[in-house]
């Protein structure tokens, strides 16, 4: 049986290995990176923590665990040390055939001396151009002119998230900055706002994402360039002036206007913005990090609601993709963090404060202290017994928030939500997930820190429009829609 042996597991390494397992052979691989050697051990693949360009930790493999070898592929990202591990390959395997990755920012005469050495020489440069021209065929010539945009771009480019940004939004921008400083152009992941949900601020905490909260009155001058993600126009769910000039636009949801920007990629038919990113990173073939990775999975995963909502093919293929490169680990944690007593008493009073009409839940939890616990108020809500569509809402900081949801029902309630608020306000969403905002101000001269005087007033405007535009819209069935009412709680539920 074949034993192919690999020396360092850099940005090549990892997905070499994937094309090497699919052929005949064993595979053993020495690489310094710890947590390369946990996934590879996971995925049933020997592999050796220790320096792959040190000639004792080689042999020592070679003398109890790798007896034979038929090929050795030096797969580290340092053009130095792979030298050394090709000498080293070449001495204790004579006969193997050996394969060089020539490393990242390697020098011609560092090129030179793998050339001499190795069978053969692996060397991007002259890859990357081959994949380029064979994506061209495929609609590669969108991604080439999003690369010539950012190449050609005189300094950095902001990456501008939609405000409080959900994990789709942070995952998104963090993997169109890899692909910007691929190309050669410093890019920063940018939001307003605040990250106030305890799952996302445990992805952002955990992987260690390096954001850039910037302040309504920014000086956004340093910037050479704006890319827009989860999002397609500026000042419209961002705090960017709205004359901004945009260069890049990518986003799954359906845009209500035109949208201008020298690069536009809207795609409403899958069901997350992560989706677009990670093909452009797969045909690009740029290696994403472990933390854009992460977070470009569970983007998938929290915008299609586990594979369950508004779910396309491409979804499916993207989060395949993504899963070799992921640290699952931290996603679990991700996925497991403490809740805060504010989010806690929000939902509570989200549930006190019900206003049930047929099959439709309305509920004002009055002033916020986080946006994101509307969000979690509406889901929790929707659980309850004959309840297909939520609406949860309260103020903050001069606006009206609401976070709305929808199951089981035809129902659009982004159109709704459009429909109702954005001639006083900016709506939108998808068909069974939506939001909006109003500025508090067209409500008149409520003091807003009467706060039981404004939740009244907030109370009959949010309601009166949401319920009138539900009895317009076609094929929408409403019993006992006019009238109010608080029904039973499940069997053991405590409103207290």
């Amino acid at each position: 049986m074949n034993t192919r042996l690999v020396l360092g597991c850099g940005s090549l390494g990892h997905a070499l290995i994937e094309r090497l397992r699919k052929t005949p052979g064993d595979i053993h691989v020495i690489t310094g990176d710890e947590g390369r050697v946990d996934s590879l051990r996971g995925e049933n693949v020997p592999a050796e923590l220790g320096a792959y360009d040190d000639p004792d930790v080689v042999e020592e493999v070679k003398t109890e665990d790798v007896p034979t070898v038929s090929s050795v592929v030096v797969a580290g990202d340092d053009p130095q040390r792979n030298e050394q591990a090709v000498e080293t390959a070449r001495d204790l395997y004579p006969r193997a055939t050996v394969v060089a990755y020539v490393g990242r920012d390697s020098t011609d005469e560092q090129r030179a001396t793998l050339a001499a050495l190795a069978d053969r020489v692996v060397d991007p440069a002259d890859i990357v151009p081959q994949r380029i021209l064979q994506a061209a065929g495929r609609g590669g010539l969108r991604l080439r002119q999003l690369h010539r945009i950012v190449r050609d771009l005189d300094g950095p480019l902001a990456v501008v998230m939609h405000d409080n940004p959900d994990p789709d939004a942070i995952a998104s921008a963090c993997a169109l900055a890899q692909i910007a400083e691929n190309a050669g152009c410093p890019a920063e992941p940018c939001y307003y706002g605040e990250i106030s949900h305890q799952e996302n601020l445990a992805l952002v905490n955990l992987l260690e994402y390096d954001l850039t909260n910037l302040d309504s009155d920014e000086d956004l001058s340093r910037f050479a360039g704006f890319a827009l993600v989860d999002h397609s126009r500026p000042g419209v769910n961002d705090q960017l002036p709205s004359d901004t000039p945009v260069d890049i636009v990518v986003d799954h949801h359906p845009p209500r206007e035109p949208i201008e920007a020298r690069f536009v990629n809207l795609r409403s038919d899958i069901g997350a913005t992560s989706t677009l990113l990670t093909d452009y990173l797969r045909r690009l073939d740029v290696e994403p990090s472990r933390p854009v990775a992460t977070g470009l999975l569970y983007g998938i995963r929290i915008d299609t609601k586990d594979f369950r909502r508004e779910v396309s093919v491409d979804d499916y293929t993207a989060a395949s993709f993504l899963l070799p490169y992921a640290d699952t680990a931290t996603l679990e944690r991700v996925e497991s963090p403490s809740i805060s007593v504010d989010t806690l008493e929000t939902v509570g009073r989200a549930i006190k404060n019900r206003d049930v009409r047929g099959e439709v839940l309305t509920s004002c939890v009055g002033r916020l202290h986080a946006r994101d616990a509307l969000a979690q108020s509406a889901d929790r809500l929707l659980d309850l017994r004959d309840v297909t569509t939520t609406l949860v809402y309260g103020f903050k900081d001069g606006t009206i928030y609401m976070s709305a949801r929808t199951r089981g029902t035809d129902l659009d309630v982004g159109e709704t939500l459009r429909e109702a608020f954005s001639q006083i306000g900016e709506a939108g969403g998808h068909a069974d997930m939506a939001g909006a905002q109003i500025p508090l101000g067209l409500l008149g001269t409520v003091e807003e820190d009467a706060d039981a005087d404004l939740s009244s007033v907030i109370q009959d405007v949010v309601t009166d429009r949401f319920f009138e535009t539900l009895r317009s819209r076609p094929n929408w069935d409403f019993v006992d829609l006019y009238d109010s009412g608080v029904e039973e709680l499940p069997v053991g539920a405590d409103e207290e």
